[in-house]
């Protein structure tokens, strides 16, 4: 499996997973022009994505779903209230309704060569879910957008090698920075943004022997910085109730508005 990060950040995200012969997005929340130039520099383009997966409805994720849709044809894959959302949002326009598709958490389905698992997670939209996508005995995951998360989820994300993790903000940041009260409330609650801290404490629960690396994703411009994410996530591992250390595994922050290079698994 194959993992680049687009654009990860409050501002947008969109992500490609695939294998070595076939690709597909992970949301579509910037333009299409920085897409086709971020798949570009792995040596990919977007006319030859598969499909675009969707997480959910906000508009860091679907921003330019409506113009790959229509000028590439690309199948989009969501749930009903995700996909129902989507055609409400006037920023995405018109989308044939033959390119939508809609699928169960839970619920496993093909997309070319690869078995794409939807989970569903905790946030504050329609129907959203992470994805977690197989091929070869081997398994990439993107999980964000997520305020909390149980046992349950923790089963589920069970044996990846290739992990994208929200780390969206430090907590005391944002608990002293300038967003208003019920914005703070709403991101710190259940269905919010993973903290720091706690995207150390879920990873640190997801690591095994084969895990090749994590990708940590979607933080906050305001509340967060690339650095302090990194070192609260490689502390909370090496806390937790796990036989591994921070430096075990390699660990990466994806940036706002600059594609990753291709992890591979």
């Amino acid at each position: 499996m194959e993992l680049c990060s687009i654009a990860s950040g409050s501002s947008g995200n969109c992500i490609c997973v695939g294998t070595s012969s076939s690709h597909l997005l992970i949301d579509a929340g910037i333009s299409g022009k920085r897409i086709e130039a971020g798949l570009n520099s792995v040596g990919l383009k977007t006319s030859e994505m598969k499909a675009i997966l969707v997480t959910h409805e906000h508009i860091d994720h679907i921003a330019g779903l409506g113009v790959l849709a229509r000028r590439y044809g690309l199948p989009i894959y969501g749930t009903q209230g995700t996909l129902d959302a989507v055609c409400l949002a006037k920023t995405v326009g018109k989308i044939d309704q033959s390119l939508l598709h809609r699928i169960r958490p839970g619920e496993e389905f093909a997309i070319g060569e690869m078995a794409v698992h939807p989970v569903s997670v905790s946030h504050d939209a329609a129907d959203p879910v992470a994805y977690i996508l197989e091929h070869g005995g081997h398994k990439a995951g993107v999980i964000t957008d997520l305020g909390k998360f149980d046992h349950s989820l923790v089963d589920k994300l069970q044996g990846l090698d290739v992990l994208l993790l929200e780390a969206n903000h430090d907590v005391r940041m944002l608990q002293t920075g300038k967003y208003p009260y019920p914005l703070k409330q709403r991101i710190l609650g259940d269905q919010g943004h993973l903290s720091n801290v706690r995207s150390g404490q879920l990873l640190g629960q997801l690591l095994h022997d084969r895990f090749r690396v994590a990708i940590l994703g979607h933080l906050s411009k305001e509340n967060n910085y690339a650095q302090l994410a990194y070192e609260t996530v490689r502390l909370e591992v090496a806390m937790g109730e796990n036989p591994y250390k921070g430096d075990d595994f390699p660990i990466y922050v994806a940036k706002r508005s600059e594609p990753t290079h291709m992890f591979c698994a």
